[in-house]
C-alpha cells in the first residue's frame, strides 16, 4: 500500500496554534511548506519539507541557526534520523500510486552531504523486488514505499517499508537485511463499508529506537483502515525474519508492544521509556480522502512503558491543536517537537 498515495493535497490544511491537552506549541521553524520529518540531536532540530530538501536548526528561537543540509528526489518530504555522530539520513518513499514507475531516486535511503549531493546508501525498492511480502493482501507482493527511518547506534539503519510491511536493516555498504515481517490483522469494517470481518494490511509506516534498545514499529492499517486498530511491535534488536503476528502477538521475536492507535505515521523514542507516536488522523486516514474541506485533526501521544515490556498509560500532548501531523523527535532531555501538517503551510512546533 503506497502511503503517499492515501492522503490528498487539497485539503485545507491551516497551521496548528494555540494550546490543548495541557501543552502548549511554541513553534521553531515557521513559513514550511509541508513538514514532515523530524529529528532532534541535542540544541539541534533537523527537518524536511515537500520540496525533498532537508535543514537543521541550532537552538529553539524561532527561524533562528538555519541550515540546508541539501535535498533529495521523490516529490515527498522524506523520512530523517540523525545518528550519534551527526550524520542525518533521509528516505524517500514511492512518489506516487501503486504500481506506477519510481521516480528518480524514489524508494532509496539517503546520507546527507552538506555542501555536495547526497549520497545514495542503498535502493530499498531493488531489494524488496527480490524479498516479497509473503502476507501480501493488495498490490504487487513486491511494491516497495519506504517511510520511517531510524539510525541504529552501529552505524546501520533501520527502515519500515509501508508497502512490504516489514521492518528492514541497512548497513553503510549498501547491504539488506530482513528484520522482521508484518502479518495482516482480521478488523471489523466501518459500516459505511458493510461492518464484516475482512484482513486489512499491517502498512508499516514507522520505526524507532527505545531508550531500551529494542526496535518499535508502527502501523497505519490499511483498508478498510478501521480506528483503533493500528499497532506498535516491539523487535529484539538483532533479530533476522521475525514475525510479528496478531493472532500470536506475544511469540518470538516481534512482540505487541500496544494496541488502539489509530493511523500511525511515526514513533520517536525518548528517555525513561517513552515513545512519541503520531497519529495522522483521529478519524483514519480515509478521512484525509474525503471530500470536506475541513481540517484534518491528528493526535501526537506520549506512550509510557508499563510493566514486562508493555506499554503503560498514554497522555495525548496538543490535543485537538495537530492538524495533519507527521513527524515527531523526543530529544535528550524529553522535550517533544512536530511537525504540522503534512500538506500547506505549516511549522515545527515545540511542545510545552
Amino acid at each position: 500500500m503506497a502511503v503517499v498515495a492515501l492522503v490528498g493535497s487539497g485539503l485545507v490544511a491551516g497551521q496548528a496554534e494555540g494550546t490543548g491537552g495541557h501543552s502548549s506549541l511554541k513553534p521553531v521553524v515557521t513559513g514550511l511548506n509541508g513538514p514532515r520529518g523530524v529529528a532532534a540531536k541535542g540544541s539541534k532540530i533537523v527537518y524536511s519539507v515537500g520540496d525533498g530538501s532537508v535543514y537543521e536548526a541550532w537552538g529553539y528561537a524561532t527561524n533562528k541557526g538555519i541550515k540546508k543540509l541539501g535535498t533529495v528526489p521523490g516529490g515527498f518530504p522524506p523520512a530523517i534520523d540523525t545518528d550519534r555522530w551527526g550524520r542525518t539520513y533521509a528516505l524517500t518513499g514511492a512518489g506516487g500510486e501503486p504500481g506506477q514507475p519510481l521516480p528518480p531516486g524514489g524508494a532509496t535511503l539517503f546520507r546527507m552531504r552538506p555542501g555536495k549531493a547526497p549520497l545514495a546508501v542503498a535502493n530499498i525498492a531493488k531489494y524488496q523486488a527480490h524479498d516479497p511480502d509473503p502476507y501480501n493482501l493488495a498490490d504487487e507482493p513486491t511494491e516497495s514505499n519506504p517511510f520511517g527511518v531510524a539510525a541504529l547506534r552501529d552505524g546501520t539503519v533501520l527502515v519500515s517499508d509501508a508497502a512490504g510491511n516489514d521492518l528492514l536493516r541497512v548497513w553503510p555498504n549498501g547491504k539488506i537485511k530482513t528484520v522482521a515481517r508484518l502479518k495482516p490483522r482480521v478488523v471489523k469494517a466501518p459500516a459505511e463499508f458493510g461492518g464484516q470481518l475482512m484482513p486489512a494490511e499491517a502498512v508499516a509506516t514507522s520505526v524507532t529506537v527505545g531508550s531500551d534498545g529494542y526496535y518499535y514499529v508502527g502501523e497505519l492499517r490499511g483498508f478498510p483502515a478501521t480506528a483503533g486498530t493500528s499497532e506498535i511491535w516491539r523487535i529484539k534488536p538483532g533479530s533476522v525474519n521475525a514475525v510479528c503476528d496478531p493472532l500470536k502477538p506475544n511469540k518470538g521475536n516481534c512482540k505487541r508492544y500496544a494496541d488502539g492507535y489509530t493511523s500511525i505515521v511515526d514513533l520517536a523514542g525518548g528517555p525513561h521509556g517513552t515513545i512519541a507516536v503520531v497519529e495522522l488522523a483521529k478519524a483514519t486516514w480515509l478521512a484525509a480522502e474525503g471530500p470536506s474541506t475541513e481540517p484534518v485533526i491528528g493526535s501526537l501521544y506520549l506512550q509510557y512503558q508499563g510493566r514486562n515490556h508493555k506499554a503503560g498509560y498514554k497522555k495525548e500532548l496538543a490535543k485537538g491543536k495537530l492538524v495533519l501531523p507527521a513527524g515527531a523527535a523526543i530529544n535528550k532531555w524529553g522535550d517533544v517537537f512536530v511537525s504540522s501538517p503534512l500538506f500547506g503551510p505549516g511549522a515545527i512546533y515545540r511542545i510545552k
